[in-house]
C-alpha cells in the first residue's frame, strides 16, 4: 500500500506481449520496484505521471486516461469499487492545489499495446540524449519558466504525444460547413431544442420500436437510442438509428466506449455515415458491474469518450484514420458528449467538460437533473473557461412514473441524485405518482429554459415514450415545423 497513490490496493503489473532483451527486462523490473510502491505502477508502458499530478490514472478500474466518468459517488468514491477513492478526483484536487490544473486539458492518447508491460525510462533517457543531456540538466536549475517548460516538453510531451496522436490542450473549431444534421441546424438557428430517447427492443422484432419512434418524432428534433444502458444488451444503436432514419426521423447514434475498440469505433463512424446518420454521442457507458451476470470485462476501456471525440473530429476535419491513412470522402458529423454537472465539484467537472470541448464536442447532453438551481454553479464555471459559447447544452429531464422509479434512480444510477423534497412528493402521491412526475418534469423545464447557456432539453423517457407529447405540449415547446414535416411525410 503506497503513501502516495490514492487507491486502496496495488494492482498487478502488466506483462509484455513480446520477448524483451535482458537489459530492458532488468530495467523494467527496476522501474517496477521503484514506481510500484510509490505510485501503484502497473507498467502500462505509456506513463502519464507528469501530466496527472504524479497519481497514476491506471488505478481507475475503468482505465480512464482523460478524466473521471460521470459515476462518482457523493463521497467521491468509485462506483465500480466503492472501497476505492475516485483516482481522478484525487488527481484534480492535487492539480488544483499545485496550480497544475491547466495541464489536465491536454488530450492524452490511448494505450499503445505494443508498449504495455515494458519500461519507459529507457525511452526518456533516449529522448533526453536527442534534446541534449546538458541542455536538459541545465533547464532543471533554470529560473526561466518558459525555457524550462520548453525543454521539459521536448522530452516528455514528445513521448506522451506520439505522431499518430498529436494531442494538445487547444480548442479546435470545426471548419466552416453546412450543418451536418437537422439537430445542428436547429441549434445554430438558436432554437430551444427538444430531444428524447427511445429504448431499443430486446429482440429482432421492431414493431414497438417503430411505433415509439413515430409517436415521438413530431414533437422532438432528435431521437437517441441508448447503447446497451446498464450494460444490458439490446438491439444495437446503429440498427435503431437506421430504422429511425428510414422513417425520416433524426437519429443520434450513441456509442459507449465500454463495448468498442479504436478499430471498431472508426469503422462504425464510416458505416453510420453511409446510412445518413450524422449525430454522434460519445459516452463512457455504465460499468459491467451494474449489468447482468455473467459479468463481462471490468478492467478498462480501449478508448475513452474524450479519445473517441478526438478520433472522430480528426476523421471529419482532416480525413485521417488513427493510423494515418487518408480517406477521400470524410464523414459528416455533429459531435456530442455526455456530462454530469453534479457528479463532482463544479470547478473540477468544468475541467473535464473543457477537455471534451477541446477534443471536439459540439453539444452536451447532461445526465438526469432534478435540481435546476444547482446548474448555475456549473454553468458559471464553464463561462469562466470561455467554453459556454463553444458548445450547445441539452439538459437531461425524466418524467418519474412512480416512487419506486425515483428511489431506483437515486440509489442505483451512478451520478444521479434526487433531492429529498422530490422523493417525498413522489412517495406522498401514491397512485397519482405518474401525474406528480409529469408536474415535476414541467416545473424543471420551466426553470431550465430561463438559464443562459442552456440550448434545450433531452427527455429520457425511461420506457414511457407515450408521455413525451404531453410534456412537450404543456411546456410550450411544440415545434410546428416538426409537425408539418411529419404530416407531409405520412
Amino acid at each position: 500500500m503506497s503513501g502516495i497513490k490514492p487507491a486502496r490496493r496495488w494492482q498487478p503489473a502488466f506483462y509484455p506481449f513480446k520477448r524483451e532483451t535482458a537489459g530492458r527486462r532488468l530495467l523494467a523490473k527496476t522501474e517496477l520496484c521503484i514506481k510500484g510502491p510509490l505510485f501503484g505502477c502497473r507498467m502500462c508502458g505509456n506513463c502519464l505521471l507528469q501530466e496527472t499530478a504524479f497519481i497514476c490514472p491506471m488505478e481507475c478500474p475503468k482505465g480512464m486516461r482523460n478524466g473521471p466518468c460521470g459515476g462518482i459517488t457523493p463521497e467521491k468514491k468509485c462506483y465500480v469499487d466503492e472501497t476505492r477513492k475516485c483516482v481522478w478526483y484525487a488527481i484534480y484536487k492535487r492539480a488544483l492545489k499545485t496550480g497544475r490544473e491547466e495541464i489536465l486539458l491536454e488530450v492524452l492518447p490511448p494505450l499503445d499495446w505494443n508498449k504495455v508491460g515494458t519500461e519507459t525510462w529507457g525511452e526518456v533517457v533516449g529522448q533526453i540524449r536527442k534534446v541534449g543531456t546538458g541542455k536538459f540538466i541545465g533547464s532543471l536549475f533554470s529560473k526561466d519558466k518558459e525555457r524550462k517548460n520548453e525543454v521539459w516538453n521536448s522530452v516528455f510531451k514528445t513521448i506522451r504525444q506520439p505522431d499518430w496522436w498529436q494531442g494538445d490542450s487547444d480548442f479546435h473549431s470545426p471548419p466552416d460547413h453546412e450543418p451536418a444534421s437537422e439537430l445542428e441546424r436547429r441549434l445554430l438557428n438558436g432554437d430551444f431544442v427538444v430531444a428524447t430517447e427511445v429504448t431499443p427492443p430486446l429482440s429482432t422484432k421492431t414493431d414497438k420500436l417503430i411505433r415509439d419512434i413515430e409517436s415521438v418524432m413530431p414533437f422532438v428534433t432528435a431521437i437517441n437510442f441508448t447503447d446497451s444502458s446498464s450494460a444490458s444488451p439490446r438491439m444495437s444503436g446503429l440498427a435503431c438509428c437506421k430504422t429511425a432514419h428510414d422513417l425520416k426521423a433524426e437519429p443520434v447514434y450513441q456509442i459507449a466506449s465500454r463495448d468498442t475498440t479504436r478499430t471498431g469505433f472508426q469503422s462504425n463512424i464510416v458505416g453510420a455515415n453511409q446510412f445518413g446518420i450524422r449525430n454522434l454521442l460519445c459516452i463512457s457507458g455504465d460499468s459491467a458491474k451494474v449489468g447482468p451476470s455473467p459479468t463481462s470485462n471490468m478492467n478498462f476501456v480501449d478508448v475513452d469518450s474524450v479519445q473517441m471525440l478526438w478520433i472522430a473530429r480528426r476523421m471529419r476535419d482532416e480525413g485521417t484514420y488513427l493510423d494515418g491513412r487518408k480517406m477521400k470522402d470524410p464523414p459528416k458529423l455533429f459531435l456530442g458528449a455526455a456530462t454530469a454537472p453534479f457528479s463532482s465539484d463544479p470547478e473540477l467537472q468544468a475541467i473535464k467538460d473543457h477537455k471534451k470541448v477541446n477534443a471536439g464536442a459540439q453539444f452536451f447532453q447532461t445526465n438526469l437533473i432534478f435540481e435546476a438551481d444547482r446548474l448555475d454553479l456549473w454553468l458559471e464555471q464553464l463561462d469562466k473557461r470561455d467554453i459556454l459559447n463553444k458548445v450547445y447544452i441539452l439538459i437531461g429531464i425524466a418524467p418519474l412514473k412512480s416512487f419506486k422509479v425515483a428511489q431506483y434512480l437515486h440509489n442505483k444510477v451512478p451520478g444521479v441524485s434526487l433531492p429529498e423534497n422530490i422523493l417525498k412528493r413522489m412517495e406522498k402521491a401514491g397512485e397519482s405518482a405518474p401525474e406528480e412526475g409529469v408536474q415535476i418534469a414541467l416545473e424543471l423545464i420551466d426553470s431550465i429554459r430561463r438559464k443562459q447557456g442552456v440550448n434545450g432539453i433531452h427527455i429520457m423517457s425511461l420506457g414511457w415514450e407515450s408521455v413525451i407529447q404531453r410534456i412537450v405540449a404543456e411546456a410550450g415547446l411544440l415545434n410546428h415545423e416538426n409537425l408539418r414535416k411529419y404530416e407531409t411525410n405520412k
